[in-house]
């Protein structure tokens, strides 16, 4: 367990301090532009690399992350600050975006590329994805079992990092866009509002969206055993108190101490913690929401917190060799085993009362004082009968560890290559965009739907009407689940084995797990809105993963869809009630889980708006926007299908949108224009 990386949320220079100052073995912070935390203080191109330089000279790693989404248009400045992350000299980058990964890869190929949880990698199948894109690092979701940590884990050479302890969202990260359909705010962009913590009910139940906050730090042992590398600690928006408390809890787990987790949950705790999602345990008792006794509590308990990390973490062992001869000056040589440095100083002097001895000079030089490090062995070489003052071998030290500590704060090397800002061209479809169709049933299926070009069926409801591969051939797509977790994956790849057996020649992907599967088994392969494409050089790369085509992010403007180089076949949702989470721990259950559901779940919220809940076959739910989105009266062009995507639309309401669209007819009820006519933040 020693091994285990103690990784610290970083979101300013106090929060850096604190990290470590308490013993975090690597940090994760933010540049000022592209990360998931933009209302953190952050770090801009003069603080960065002082904040490297502090980090490496006490022995921190800094992970930079790069964890949001990009257009087209941010390109250019983008490849600015990968510059400046490269001189910075960080340890690793953080990132999400496909696009981010392939312009590292290109301008700075010695980089470790590490896989944020934004990326939703939550199977074996997605870790083998991202060994193919050369990722050394991933980041799991948050919602594994300890079982599907192991699996993942022994299953892949890739390093293994999951979050230990703090917030918990209520969505599979990367998969939510509440925020951003509710407010323009996009967790994908770096910018959630958290409209998650509100009060959203289900029956009598309030903040039915409010998970407590995760801690495994009594479990470290067990995350070790699976094959866990590093444990990461949420909270870049937190104080530097909350930082240095959730460090010192993890170092004493991991060096077999008892931590002081009722200290820690004063500080921050939304009514307790969970340990949920590892355990498998995902019933009522993971939510909860920060009630005014929690605020109180915390203010208290940060009043004594500063202690943590109010001096240097001295852990560096150093070895020093004391020289004294009479007619040369004093030296000092000291190391760390890469590093070399001498001071020298006065001349010594004879002995009038005590000679100098290595007793004597121990007891000076052991004192490494407010720095972080420690005398291991000393050498000395010292003639008999001469003095050198103490004050002499305290400036000495002092000098020689100044000396060292500047050594070691020096950049990770990182070389830049050259090359041109991408630039896109805008190509595109001329033509009309053509109609593809979605539907969520079997039910849903009528005569005049089966004009579409494309029919997207689910692989649960194709697999009760099999006969559907013969009758629509090639215009047949089934679509992969949204979420497939470890226990599942050797299933779902029999059941495609057996539809590709009677025909089936194509899949529709939303996550890299499921694109990993599909191109193995030979399907073509068809991207569906959950890869978060939002930018011509991410196109580019799911081109190259084998996508014949792809439906671009929802979140994307219509503008920047106008911009994008449209290396292939690429739509847009034109009609549909959007999902705004991806849910593992569903919201409606109750006191027996999905026992006391009647098969329409719905929260309800502030407004008294009823949010309609989807469950997909009891293994995660989907959380719909009730407001669909509506494009049949705007004049579209410029890419090659809208997808009609149905989900509790009846059988008529799914033939009353398909005539809206062939007549261009305006929808009758309340509906939206989702993120395409909105300025995204």
């Amino acid at each position: 367990m020693q091994s285990m990386e103690i990784l610290a949320p970083v979101g300013g220079q106090q929060q850096l301090i604190a990290a470590v100052r308490a013993g975090a073995d690597a940090v994760y912070l933010g540049a000022q532009g592209f990360n998931a935390r933009r209302n953190a203080q952050n770090f801009d191109e003069t603080a960065l690399p002082q904040a490297v330089a502090y980090a490496h000279g006490r022995g921190v790693k800094v992970h930079v992350t790069v964890n949001t989404l990009v257009t087209d248009g941010e390109l250019p400045a983008l490849m600015e600050e990968i510059r400046r992350i490269g001189e910075a000299g960080p340890d690793a980058v953080i990132v999400q975006d496909l696009a981010v990964a392939a312009l590292f890869r290109r301008h700075l190929p010695t980089m470790p590329l590490h896989a944020s949880t934004q990326m939703t990698i939550h199977n074996l199948s997605g870790a083998k994805a991202l060994m193919d894109l050369g990722f050394r690092r991933v980041v799991l979701a948050r919602e594994l079992t300890l079982r599907e940590i192991e699996t993942i884990a022994r299953g892949v050479p890739l390093e293994v990092e999951t979050f230990v302890h703090g917030a918990l969202c209520m969505s599979l990260s990367g998969q939510c866009y509440l925020s951003s359909l509710l407010g323009g705010r996009s967790g994908n962009r770096g910018l959630c509002a958290q409209p998650c913590r509100l009060n959203y009910q289900a029956g009598s139940r309030e903040y039915a969206l409010s998970l407590r906050d995760m801690s495994y730090i009594q479990h470290m042992k067990e995350l070790s055993e699976a094959g866990v590398v590093s444990l990461k600690i949420e909270g870049r928006m937190k104080r530097p108190e909350y930082v240095a408390a959730a460090v010192t809890a993890c170092r004493a787990a991991r060096e077999g101490r008892e931590p002081d987790l009722a200290s820690l949950e004063a500080v921050f705790s939304r009514s307790g913690f969970t340990d949920g999602y590892l355990t498998g345990k995902r019933d009522l008792s993971m939510f909860g929401r920060r009630t005014k006794e929690d605020v109180a509590r915390s203010a208290q308990a940060l009043r004594g917190l500063g202690e943590l990390y109010r001096r240097e973490y001295a852990h560096i062992p150093v070895e020093m060799s004391l020289t004294a001869k009479t007619g040369s000056p004093v030296t000092l040589l000291v190391t760390d085993g890469q590093h070399w440095t001498t001071a020298e100083g006065a001349l010594p002097q004879p002995a009038q009362t005590r000679p100098l001895d290595e007793a004597y000079a121990r007891r000076s030089l052991e004192k490494t004082g407010n720095t972080p490090f420690v005398l291991g062995r000393l050498e000395t070489q010292i003639e008999p009968g001469i003095m050198v003052p103490q004050s002499q071998l305290n400036q000495l030290r002092r000098e020689a560890l100044e000396s060292l500590l500047k050594l070691r704060s020096v950049p990770t090397d990182h070389p830049f290559v050259e090359g041109a800002v991408p630039h896109t061209v805008g190509k595109r479809s001329a033509e009309e965009p053509r109609l593809h169709i979605r539907l969520e049933t079997l039910h849903q299926l009528s005569p005049a739907l089966l004009e579409a070009e494309r029919i997207v069926l689910p692989i649960g409801e194709l697999e009760q009407d099999p006969s559907l591969i013969q009758v629509l051939g090639s215009r047949l797509v089934c679509e992969l689940p949204a979420l497939v977790f470890p226990p599942e994956e050797e299933g779902l790849r029999e059941r495609l084995v057996r539809l590709r057996e009677q025909g089936l020649q194509a899949v529709c992907v939303h996550n890299l797990g499921t694109l990993h599967l599909g191109r193995e088994l030979g399907f073509r392969l068809h991207g569906g809105y959950g890869l978060n494409i939002l930018n011509s050089a991410a196109l580019m790369e799911y081109q190259s993963l084998g996508l014949a085509d792809a439906t671009l992010s929802f979140e994307c403007a219509m503008g920047d869809v106008q911009r994008m180089d449209h290396s292939i076949p690429t739509g847009i949702l034109g009609y549909g009630h959007l999902p705004l989470m991806l849910l593992r721990a569903c919201p409606a259950q109750g006191p027996k889980g999905c026992g006391s559901c009647d098969g329409r779940p719905a929260l309800v919220d502030r407004l008294g708006a009823s949010i309609p809940l989807l469950c997909q076959e009891k293994r995660y739910t989907v959380l719909l926007n009730p407001i669909p989105l509506h494009l049949a009266h705007r004049r579209i062009q410029g890419m090659a299908f809208l997808t009609l995507y149905f989900t509790k639309e009846t059988p008529e309401e799914c033939v009353r949108v398909w005539e809206d669209y062939q007549s261009g007819r305006a929808y009758e009820g309340l509906r939206t224009g989702g993120l395409y006519y909105r300025e995204l933040q």
